[in-house]
């Protein structure tokens, strides 16, 4: 049996990807209203919504904008191209190599886990119990 190869994904990729699924959620609202357009009520709360999912959606592209611009670039090291990373592990925006910079997770399987604070408390809690 064949094993299942994992694909990994930028968290700016994700980021993007969600505020443009925002946008045409969005449209899809407002397309509501207009198929509604006898109904003035449902026809002004459809397009209030979907408004309301496009400004949303302008707001997250803003800050992965400003989130992006702290991220640490790098070039990947299988594709060789220039990416961004943010946290302790990535994916590469373009080959979506898993990716590290920092040495204690270097060798060790992928996890999402690694960039939050739960895990961080932990393993200081861990080198504090074994000094």
């Amino acid at each position: 049996m064949e094993q299942q190869q994992l694909v990994y994904s930028s968290k700016i990729n994700k980021i993007r990807s969600f505020a443009l699924i925002q946008v045409f959620v969005g449209f899809a609202f407002m397309y509501g209203g207009i198929l509604s357009k006898k109904i003035p009520w449902l026809m002004a709360t459809f397009m209030i919504i979907g408004l309301l999912f496009v400004i949303f959606s302008c707001v997250v592209y803003f800050w992965i904008g400003m989130l992006s611009t702290k991220a640490v670039p790098i070039i990947c090291p299988s594709c060789e191209k220039p990416t961004k990373m943010l946290g302790r592990v990535d994916a590469c925006m373009h080959c979506k190599q898993p990716l590290t910079l920092d040495k204690d997770l270097e060798g060790k399987e992928f996890d999402e886990k690694y960039n939050t604070r739960k895990y961080r408390k932990e393993v200081k809690q861990k080198a504090k119990n074994n000094e």
